[in-house]
């Protein structure tokens, strides 16, 4: 069974019950994080996840909203005593600016630091991220301010595509084709971002069942949200919240 867990679920600009967007992927073999903010490990153990079972990251963009906890996790996994490699994966300008942004930190000098795996990969559509025995992960590149990738998920229970922070496009379409869940940004329509409509468009377009709306401001009326989605979208549509959880069964 696969489960996502959304640690987060604001846009830029978060609250005290929001914070911004990021979330995990736990399958029977690994433990996927996608995008890091705020303090790690207590929002981990605030939603039941060992810190230390962290496998994998898949850093999409790199604004602050979405990178700006990796520093923090990997000190602290590493005072936690990890030994254990850590994979990491990203555009290759997202993986230099990750490079240097750690470099400022002087992690080569931690001494005892547990290996770190650097996967990059160019501005494409379906490039294919991550494959084991129950994940296969593509990654695409999306419209947004910035290289920005999307992800299609294709587990033993179930397709998910995740659009991260994008401008609605056919980039995305293609991506979410027939999944069986769309989780789509709903910021609202402006320069690399979308209405809720607009992801639910996207969602009737590609033809998934399910559309998960996520990546929204804090003070938005979950109920009009929802409303505008179902305005262009047919099927099931749901607004993630903090700590809530997705299973795949």
């Amino acid at each position: 069974m696969s489960k996502f867990t959304f640690l987060g679920t604001a846009s830029a600009v978060p609250d005290q019950n929001q914070q911004n967007t990021h979330f995990v992927l736990e399958t029977d073999e690994r433990v996927i994080l996608v995008d890091c903010v705020g303090n790690p490990i207590v929002r981990l153990e605030q939603a039941g996840i060992d810190p230390l079972s962290i496998t994998d990251l898949v850093l999409t963009h790199f604004h602050p909203d979405h990178v700006s906890g990796v520093p923090l996790l990997l000190m602290d996994l590493w005072l936690m005593g990890r030994t254990r490699p850590v994979e990491i994966y990203g555009l290759y300008d997202v993986m230099d600016r990750f490079e240097k942004m750690m470099e400022l930190y002087d992690w080569g000098d931690w001494t005892g630091f547990y290996p770190v795996n650097l996967h990059r990969f160019p501005r494409a559509e379906m490039m294919p991220l991550l494959e084991t025995e129950d994940v296969k992960i593509w990654a695409s590149s999306v419209c947004h301010m910035i290289p920005a990738i999307g992800l299609r998920m294709e587990l033993p229970d179930g397709t998910v595509c995740y659009s991260t922070d994008t401008a609605a496009c056919e980039a995305v379409i293609r991506l979410a084709e027939a999944a069986d869940i769309l989780i789509h940004e709903a910021t609202g329509s402006s320069d690399g971002h979308s209405s809720a409509a607009e992801a639910g468009q996207i969602a009737m377009d590609a033809g998934v069942k399910k559309l998960v709306l996520i990546h929204y401001p804090p003070k938005s009326d979950l109920d009009v949200l929802k409303r505008q989605a179902q305005s262009t979208f047919t099927g099931e549509v749901i607004v993630a919240r903090d700590l809530m959880q997705l299973m795949l069964d």
